[in-house]
């Protein structure tokens, strides 16, 4: 199977009903999708997927997030889809493991949590981000990449006053999802 075949398979299987937001979102994907056979790769100049993950310590109430390099902002962890990966699942696995690391990450199961589409600069003009949850396990220990200025712990409480709303969003839905499925 190829990236886009599971990336239309994940997004078919995606649901989050009671989020007409997410839904349409959803819907945005598939289409782009459909309309562009490159649409998971940095190529595709009418946007391209990226997959992302929240690095979360449910235990001790905190998440990790990078302060990007080139956009000076506290983010998850995330980005491009490579070659290597098989999945949207691996290419979030990687990037929470390269950007964070902590080795020994595994993503929260279910698939997804959240969906965001944000614009960027040209050539292309849009990131449609498949955003999961990664758990740390209890050791974890970060590690700054070539990609951050910093990498930091935050409360839950903390993230509103650090993160932009897109951030903030994702956090909610980690918790929620994190209720229901731990």
């Amino acid at each position: 199977m190829s990236l886009h075949d599971d990336a239309v398979l994940v997004l078919k299987e995606y649901e989050n009903a009671q989020d007409p937001a997410q839904e349409g979102l959803r819907h945005v994907y598939l289409d782009h999708l459909a309309q562009h056979p490159d649409g998971v790769w940095k190529a595709c100049g009418a946007g391209h997927l990226t997959a992302s993950a929240l690095v979360v310590d449910p235990a001790r109430g905190r998440v990790l997030l990078t302060l990007h390099r080139k956009l000076r902002m506290w983010l998850q962890m995330g980005g491009h889809c490579e070659p290597q990966d098989g999945t949207l699942a691996a290419a979030a696995l990687r990037e929470a493991t390269e950007e964070s690391g902590i080795s020994g990450l595994t993503l929260l199961p279910g698939g997804p949590v959240a969906l965001d589409r944000h614009r960027i600069p040209a050539p292309c003009h849009w990131h449609l981000d498949v955003q999961y949850a990664a758990l740390a396990p209890l050791d974890a220990t970060e590690q700054i990449s070539d990609e951050s200025l910093d990498l930091r712990w935050f409360t839950y409480d903390e993230v509103p006053s650090v993160a932009d709303d897109s951030v903030v969003r994702l956090l909610t839905r980690v918790r929620a999802a994190l209720e229901q499925r731990l």
